[in-house]
């Protein structure tokens, strides 16, 4: 029982702390001290890592994200410790799971994958992988991935200029962006070779079911838009997170 009470606030504080990088790092770049990102003033630690609450200069409330992502951490703690990865263990499964947790956020609210952030997913993704399929295996799925994806990127950059010159299609954003390239390579050195076909085609089938559902929703809701955009990213992310620990689990379960 004291192993349940000590991992639940580790899983709170770590989601915390993807919460204090996925507000600050898209603005600043770099860490800083937490401040109300309506007003700027400082806010202090307890806020960002703790208990998320109003702003006592401007009373902005933070978003439902900053609870969601406290209380999904909170879970996911808890289960990997209790589930641990047999190969990866606890701290390394922790620190990719927070990696993926950023990305998400971060793609999802703002339509980025930072460079910074990619350097430490590689250097993970590397360790990761290294562990689970030796290093030349690792660095083939890095490759492979890497690869997979700049072609998609540049052919869809093709097919964005065909759009704008034959339809005059003016302001349509690009559906993937060099950090998708990137975070690509990163998805294969943790899949390794040839996992990263698996993952790259898992990743195909979510943005697919996933994209067609929102926008299902977007025209119901009255709210649908010729140009919208979908972070491919997350999709990404949710194919290397299943593949590297639902499989197992669920396989352990049923």
């Amino acid at each position: 029982m004291a192993w349940f009470l000590a991992i639940i606030p580790l899983g709170w504080l770590v989601g915390g702390l993807v919460n204090y990088l996925s507000d600050y790092l898209p603005v600043d770049r770099k860490l800083v001290l937490p401040y109300c990102l309506g007003c700027h003033k400082p806010i202090g630690l307890a806020s960002s890592f703790i208990l998320p609450r109003k702003c006592d200069n401007c009373a902005r409330i933070p978003g439902l994200r900053a609870v969601i992502v406290h209380i999904c951490y909170a879970i996911l703690v808890l289960l990997l410790w209790r589930y641990p990865h047999p190969e990866l263990g606890f701290i390394l499964s922790l620190a990719v799971c927070i990696y993926f947790g950023i990305v998400i956020i971060i793609d999802f609210e703002h339509r980025l994958i930072l460079h910074p952030v990619s350097v430490v997913g590689a250097l993970l993704g590397l360790w990761a992988g290294t562990v689970l399929h030796g290093l030349v295996m690792t660095l083939m799925g890095g490759l492979a991935g890497f690869i997979t994806m700049f072609l998609l990127y540049q052919g869809g950059r093709l097919f964005l200029r065909l759009l704008v010159r034959w339809r005059n299609y003016a302001g349509v954003d690009e559906a993937l962006g060099f950090g998708d390239v990137i975070l690509g390579g990163v998805i294969g050195l943790m899949l390794g070779w040839p996992g990263i076909v698996v993952g790259l085609v898992l990743a195909i089938i979510f943005a697919g079911v996933i994209s067609l559902l929102y926008l299902i929703f977007l025209f119901i809701s009255r709210r649908y838009r010729s140009n919208v955009t979908i972070a491919y990213g997350p999709y990404l992310v949710a194919s290397a997170f299943f593949l590297l620990f639902l499989k197992d689990f669920l396989a352990r379960l049923f």
